[in-house]
């Protein structure tokens, strides 16, 4: 049955169209922006000092450029690209199939952190497909591995107002931190790092006393959907230890007001933009396929692609200019 509509009250736009429309252009200019890599000499003189034997020939700003350009193109469309960049005498050498690889291939960025001391953070965690098979070949020919075939889990925390990533863990389906876990991991190291955690949106699976818990000791507020069951009393289990108190208080609050008049009083539906939103936004500009192969190789790929996204996203914002033009009336 069709939806008659939209869940809720309308939600009020106020995004800027116009300035978010230019931001989108620029993010297009980052693959031809040569400049970002324009330390060349110095970051190759640093890399290489003290360093015996074979010597780096690209320094890792252009590493790092190219880790965006691999979420577009493979490892032999890399080597052409550089050719050609050689040829035009805009990079002093070209890298063959088999540098890139070895550059790439395991190479995991670190995130940049943002310049804003406050953050209000999310979580949640998304599947990969580690097999870029087609939906013909496997009707066709069937998919014998599809048993064994493990996801490749990614999990980010990013603030829900700015959609800024502070945090990225990638790990095969069943091996790994669970979901949990690497996001209040992110939490502490962000904490740690002097930033001021106001709060932490997450969905029923962060329904755990170890979760107020970490919350309470960075000074975070709660913005966890409590179970239908849970208990705000009583000697249960989740109702004792250090962090039971808040939850107590989380789910006393939940129950009076009910799901609905609680999620517009805490703001429960901006985890969407901050994680799904930024999931969405990737799968469909890079695709949800992984093609390496081996456990390692999938893991650092899809750290990339979402570090990827982060980053081309931050460009688009940081060198965007309010179009010159006036709209024709």
């Amino acid at each position: 049955m069709g939806m008659s509509k939209r869940w809720g009250r309308p939600h009020p736009d106020r995004r800027d169209w116009p300035a978010y429309n230019e931001q989108l252009v620029v993010r297009g200019e980052f693959f031809l922006d040569l400049s970002l890599f324009e330390t060349w000499d110095e970051e190759l003189a640093r890399l290489n000092r003290g360093k015996r034997g074979g010597q780096f020939r690209f320094p890792p700003s252009f590493v790092r450029w190219l880790v965006i350009w691999k979420q577009l193109l493979d490892y032999r469309s890399l080597e052409g690209l550089t050719r050609r960049l050689a040829a035009l005498r805009l990079i002093p050498a070209f890298a063959d199939y088999t540098t890139l690889w070895h550059r790439l291939h395991r190479e995991t960025p670190e995130v940049k952190l943002p310049k804003f001391t406050e953050l209000e953070l999310a979580s949640d965690g998304s599947g990969l497909k580690t097999t870029n098979a087609g939906e013909y070949r496997i009707f066709r020919y069937g998919d014998p591995d599809a048993r064994q075939r493990k996801h490749l889990v990614v999990v980010i925390t990013a603030d829900v107002r700015r959609k800024k990533v502070i945090g990225i863990e990638a790990h095969i389906e069943g091996k790994g931190h669970s979901e949990v876990g690497a996001a209040m991991g992110h939490v502490r190291e962000a904490a740690a790092r002097g930033y001021r955690v106001r709060s932490f949106r997450g969905d029923g699976a962060y329904d755990a006393r170890a979760v107020f818990e970490e919350l309470k000791a960075v000074g975070a507020e709660p913005v966890v959907k409590i179970a239908r069951n849970a208990q705000g009393y009583g000697m249960h289990t989740s109702c004792q230890g250090r962090g039971a108190a808040a939850r107590r208080r989380a789910v006393r609050e939940y129950r009076r007001l009910g799901y609905r008049a609680w999620a517009d009083t805490k703001g429960y539906g901006m985890r969407w933009p901050g994680t799904e939103g930024i999931f969405s936004a990737l799968k469909r500009k890079f695709g949800e396929n992984m093609v390496s192969r081996s456990a390692r190789g999938l893991v650092a790929e899809g750290y990339q692609r979402v570090w990827a996204y982060d980053e081309l996203r931050e460009y688009g914002e940081t060198h965007v200019q309010r179009p010159a033009w006036v709209r024709p009336t």
